[in-house]
């Protein structure tokens, strides 16, 4: 149960509208009853099974605002399972994760004729008097994970024979994804082992067999023919398992749960196992609650282990028509009442309220009064330190401003005295050196000049007798000089009247 239906009750109880069976819970306490009381503490939980509902997954637009998702649901659900106009359906929805669209959000909805609960739960109606909850059973199994009764992810599904009908669920990651109705219930089952059999037996004695016969041990005549109904029963439930994972793209099934609102002997899980080649277990877990009676039907556990979920644990889907009337105060009767009274004590309070108003009034001002004195004073003596404060600030401003340019100053003389001690040395120190290795490779210089703009160049305007010589000289100072200099020539002319060579060769340092 959640917090709020913790603290409005004090018990639970789950009712089968199919088979019109009540499980009460108080304190941690099963106890199966026939004839159920209505009591305002006790928290009504029910269930409608796969055949009561339509169910189908639709996408939205992610544009689509929070408020709006509902009427967008319920406007798409009826232009695309073409749903009676006529018929104003009940649409729950739970939103799907599982997939890779990016522009839409997909959700599973939930769709019920109002007409139909009301003949579902007729019976049971007339005994509890209110249902605080109505869920779809294949969301019951949530319950299992919030609880932490299965803890581990991948893909699970869960059988389970009931006697109107039988459902496969399937859960991915602990979420919910897919859910359908095969044509096994316990009394189609009953239907379809009398064809095999080839005889009419009556049911209670079908459901007897199965409750107490196990398929290693028995001698029965029905021995063969159950086992027969058993493989086709997982034969078909092979075909639908088959569907789902090439539909839904599920690379595999990690494990199987089955189980049954009767006891059955026979192992169901050992059977799922060989035929269907999936690890398989008994749907039979520990749910936590203590009861006198050999065996619970397993949705009643699930119901009341969801009862005691908390809201953002679990799948709000809740399709209940039999709410219970709100409290006094808000029923239009209690609002008359409230509305009478209250006009009453104001009549006879208004001349009194009058003389509090205006006595009130007074004694407001005065304190006013006295409290903005107070504060003016303040607020003045406040004032005249700021300006004191602010004068100061631009004497120190103004000295600071001062400080900064004669520093500024100072930085700039002592940068040109760097660049005089440092550059000029250099420069020399470079001029010197090339200048052997020009002799050393029979090169003159004509001229040479040096520029700073973006970067440093010294410019040598290059004379020799042998354009060979230039080149090697080109190839010496590179090799030389790799990774301090960079150097440039563009080309080499030869003048006819000189009867030399002369080029241009830059040094980028």
């Amino acid at each position: 149960m959640d917090n709020k239906n913790q603290q409005s009750f004090s018990s639970v109880i789950s009712i089968n509208p199919y088979n019109d069976t009540y499980i009460d819970e108080k304190s941690g306490f099963l106890n199966a009853t026939t004839s159920p009381n209505f009591e305002k503490d006790k928290y009504a939980i029910s269930y409608i099974n796969t055949k009561g509902f339509i169910t189908s997954q639709i996408s939205i637009s992610k544009n689509i605002p929070d408020e709006d998702i509902y009427d967008a649901l319920f406007s798409k659900a009826y232009d695309e399972l073409a749903l009676d106009q006529a018929i104003e359906y009940q649409i729950q929805y739970i939103e799907a994760f599982h997939t890779l669209d990016e522009e839409n959000r997909n959700f599973h909805i939930f769709i019920i004729d109002p007409l139909v609960t009301k003949e579902i739960f007729t019976n049971s109606i007339s005994k509890v008097k209110y249902i605080d909850y109505i869920i779809p059973s294949p969301l019951l199994l949530k319950s299992l994970y919030t609880r932490e009764i299965i803890n581990s992810n991948g893909v699970h599904c869960f059988i389970y024979f009931d006697k109107g009908d039988t459902f496969i669920t399937i859960y991915s990651d602990k979420e919910f994804i897919y859910t359908k109705s095969i044509n096994y219930s316990l009394i189609q089952m009953h239907d379809r082992f009398c064809e095999i059999y080839g005889e009419k037996i009556v049911y209670s004695e079908f459901i007897n067999f199965l409750s107490t016969q196990s398929l290693k041990t028995t001698t029965s005549d029905y021995k063969e023919y159950v086992l027969k109904l058993y493989k086709e029963i997982f034969a078909n439930i092979s075909d639908v398992l088959t569907y789902v994972k090439r539909v839904l793209e599920i690379e595999k099934l990690d494990n199987i749960y089955i189980g049954s609102s009767i006891y059955i002997n026979t192992k169901l899980h050992e059977i799922a196992e060989v035929e269907l080649e999936i690890s398989s277990n008994d749907f039979n877990f520990e749910y936590g609650f203590e009861s006198t009676h050999t065996y619970i039907d397993q949705l009643h556990s699930l119901m009341h282990i969801y009862a005691l979920s908390q809201e953002n644990e679990r799948y709000e889907s809740n399709f209940t028509i039999y709410e219970r009337p709100p409290k006094f105060i808000k029923r239009e009767s209690g609002k008359i009442l409230l509305l009478v009274a209250a006009s009453t004590i104001i009549a006879f309070a208004y001349p009194m309220y009058n003389w509090s108003l205006s006595y009130l009034q007074t004694s407001q001002y005065e304190s006013v009064d006295k409290e903005y004195k107070e504060k003016n004073n303040v607020r003045v003596t406040r004032e005249a330190l700021i300006n004191k404060k602010l004068l100061q600030k631009k004497k120190i401003q103004d000295l600071l401003k001062k400080e900064k340019d004669n520093y500024l100053e100072k930085k700039n003389t002592l940068i040109k005295i760097h660049d005089v001690k440092v550059n000029y040395p250099m420069k020399a120190n470079l001029l010197y050196k090339l200048t052997q290795d020009l002799n050393n490779n029979n090169v003159k210089v004509e001229s040479l000049s040096y520029t700073q703009n973006d970067s440093k160049t010294l410019v040598l305007d290059l004379v020799s007798h042998k354009d060979q010589a230039i080149t090697n000289l080109l190839k010496y100072l590179t090799k030389k000089y790799q990774n301090k200099f960079h150097f440039k020539l563009t080309e080499i002319s030869y003048d006819d009247i000189e009867k030399q060579y002369f080029s241009e060769l830059k040094v980028y340092l």
